[in-house]
């Protein structure tokens, strides 16, 4: 069982950055490719950025890519989102998500077994 914790969400204006953490509970993390994905009001849930299991690669979403970075500390068991030049269509639940036998890192939400509870970004006009 792998339990996922996010953390970090919040308000912020157009512009603005945050950081987003999701810690992992449990042995094994550095086996798991990690996701973060976010689901708007209405809409369905999207791949946001995606790692390998040792960090050396990472994916983004265009409409993403050059704003955020993906991250993570395999000592800690916590992969991060940093999110800069944010903008109202960022808007959402963000999730992270854990694949604990990856081939590759997917941007498909089936793809990954565990998931955490969400946290709320809200970008302000």
């Amino acid at each position: 069982q792998v339990q996922l914790v996010e953390s970090g969400g919040g308000l912020v204006q157009t512009g603005g950055s945050l950081r987003l953490s999701c810690a992992a509970s449990g042995r094994g993390f550095s086996n798991y490719a990690m996701g973060w994905f976010r689901q708007a009001p209405g809409k369905e849930r999207e791949f946001v950025a995606g790692i390998t299991r040792s960090g050396s690669s990472t994916y983004y979403a265009d409409s993403v890519k050059g704003r955020f970075t993906i991250s993570r500390d395999n000592a800690r068991n916590t992969v991060y989102l940093q999110m800069n030049s944010l903008k109202p269509e960022d808007t959402a639940v963000y999730y992270c998500a854990a694949d604990l036998a990856p081939r590759y890192v997917s941007r498909r939400a089936s793809e990954y077994e565990y998931w955490g509870q969400g946290t709320q970004v809200t970008v302000s006009s």
